[in-house]
C-alpha cells in the first residue's frame, strides 16, 4: 500500500493525501486516512461525517471516473475546517439527484450536501476534484470565514 504524502499548507496545517486503486475497497483506505489526519488534528468529533462523505465521493469516482486511480486528499485551510476531497481523471462534474425511494444508487451527493458545511467541484485540466467542508463546531474561525 502506497504511504500517506503529507505536505505543509500556507495555513502552517498540514495535508494528507494518497493515490489509491479506483475501486469499491479503497473507500475503506480513504475511511482510515480521514481519521487518522483528524486524529491528528484533535478534531474527532468530525470523523463520523468525514468518512462517510469520503465514502461517497470515493464511490462516485470509482463508479464514474476513468483510469485505474484516484486521490484522496484532506486539508485543514482553517484551524476548525477540513476539506475532505478526491481527484479523478474525468472532467464531468456530478450531479446531485433527488433520492429516488425506488433506486438503490443516487443518494450520495445528497448526502454529502446534508452532513457538509459546503462542497462543490474544481475542474482540472485533465480532471476534477470533488471536496466537502466540515466544521468543527465551537471551535473559533469556520470553513471560509
Amino acid at each position: 500500500m502506497p504511504k500517506p504524502i503529507t505536505r505543509a499548507r500556507p495555513t502552517g496545517h498540514p495535508g494528507y493525501s494518497e493515490t489509491l486503486p479506483r475501486k469499491p475497497e479503497s473507500a475503506k483506505t480513504a475511511r482510515r486516512l480521514v481519521r487518522i489526519s483528524l486524529s491528528v488534528w484533535e478534531l474527532d468529533e468530525l470523523a463520523d461525517d468525514t468518512a462517510l462523505i469520503v465514502s461517497e465521493l470515493v464511490a462516485n469516482a470509482v463508479e464514474h471516473a476513468r483510469r485505474e486511480s484516484i486521490r484522496v486528499t484532506i486539508e485543514r485551510p482553517e484551524a476548525a475546517c477540513v476539506r475532505v476531497g478526491v481527484v479523478d481523471f474525468s472532467r464531468v462534474p456530478p450531479v446531485r439527484r433527488d433520492p429516488d425511494p425506488e433506486r438503490e444508487s443516487g443518494r450520495g451527493l445528497a448526502l454529502v450536501e446534508e452532513l457538509a458545511e459546503d462542497w462543490g467541484t474544481d475542474l482540472l485540466p485533465w480532471g476534477k476534484r470533488v471536496w466537502a467542508e466540515l466544521n468543527g463546531k465551537g471551535r473559533g474561525s469556520a470553513c471560509g470565514q
